[in-house]
């Protein structure tokens, strides 16, 4: 049993680069137009499945009608909660509270934000997204239309990556990563790929 699985990070969303969490904010223009020059018109997907958050599901819906695919959204895979840090951008946390980001980036797992969706917490609720995935959909090839931090949880779960190291992996805005699962084994065929990787 062989399943493909492409992760496609949203693009930009209106009013930029933020801890947005689970705001729910829109793609913006040039978010649309990042997302559209990843996909292109390739189509090797067997269905589609999306956070229901704006800035992926409707990039999600668009590409499913475009090309007749079967379309799913799963509450799990929203982006983690990063309590009062939603929706405020890395000058604004710095500025309320000097240093919280580099320790944030030093310790992901215990130095979180105020009323943050604890790291386990986030981890345990995509593998569970995830291992659903592999149980229902063999021999496909899926698109996920996600968000970075999911696919962070992605290389933890698929590949074992250390939850406190997850952080370290750096995920594009539009990037396409792509886990290939043969009889259990996970491995990484790309990970921030665009049409050059197709």
């Amino acid at each position: 049993m062989t399943i493909t699985l492409d992760f496609l990070r949203h693009g930009e969303p209106v009013g930029g680069r933020r801890y947005r969490g689970q705001v729910d904010d829109p793609l913006s223009e040039k978010g649309w137009a990042q997302m559209d020059a990843t996909v292109g018109e390739w189509m090797p997907w067997t269905r589609i499945i999306s956070s229901p958050l704006m800035r992926c599901r409707a990039f999600a819906e668009t590409l499913a009608e475009r090309h007749d695919l079967p379309l799913a959204f799963d509450e799990r895979l929203k982006e983690v909660g990063f309590g009062v840090w939603e929706g405020k951008s890395a000058a604004e946390i710095e500025q309320e509270a000097p240093g919280s980001l580099a320790r944030f980036r030093n310790d992901p797992v215990n130095d979180r934000p105020d009323g943050a969706e604890p790291l386990a917490v986030f981890h345990a609720r995509v593998a569970a997204a995830l291992d659903d995935l592999l149980a229902q959909h063999a021999d496909q090839h899926v698109l996920l239309v996600g968000h970075a931090g999911v696919i962070r949880m992605a290389f933890v779960w698929a590949l074992h990556v250390p939850l406190a190291h997850a952080y370290r992996i750096e995920v594009a805005s539009a990037g396409l990563t792509r886990l290939r699962f043969e009889d259990g084994r996970a491995s990484l065929v790309f990970h921030g790929g665009s049409p050059a990787h197709r």
